[in-house]
């Protein structure tokens, strides 16, 4: 069996490509997807739909547009990935968890210890919490055992 395993959340360090290096090396049968991570365009996802004045419509716009494909692929996925980092705060990336959950949807946590109380709830719903993309790596690679 191949995973599709979902990337959520920070976009800021290299975390995604840590956990897909883990894992290529490794030769774990796993296939990844993300959300789109290059933050101007995500911002202007919804651009294509008519110019904003506001930046409250802009935003809800490009939110919406964005959750097509978030939606799509967190449903199709096997296991999520979601990452909290400790400089900005991903709101996004807690909706995930909580798609993720009323999806009954499987997933991991990672983040470092700092942030582990406003996680509680977040965390609560994981199966996992990972401090490290190694840890996720190694998580996956138990996973996948034949």
């Amino acid at each position: 069996m191949k995973y599709l395993v979902y990337l959520s959340g920070e976009i800021h360090t290299d975390w995604r490509e840590q956990i897909i290096d883990g894992a290529n090396t490794k030769n774990l049968p796993v296939e990844f997807t993300s959300a789109v991570t290059d933050h101007e365009a995500s911002d202007a996802a919804g651009d294509v739909l008519g110019e904003e004045t506001s930046g409250f419509w802009r935003d809800h716009k490009s939110s919406k547009v964005n959750a097509i494909r978030t939606r799509v692929q967190l449903e199709k996925c096997d296991v999520a990935i979601i990452r909290f980092g400790d400089k900005y705060k991903q709101w996004n990336a807690a909706f995930d968890a909580g798609y993720c959950s009323a999806l009954s949807k499987p997933y991991i946590t990672l983040h470092d210890e700092s942030i582990i109380h406003p996680l509680k709830e977040v965390d609560a719903g994981a199966l996992a919490w990972a401090q490290t993309p190694q840890q996720v790596v190694d998580v996956l690679s138990y996973v996948t055992l034949k």
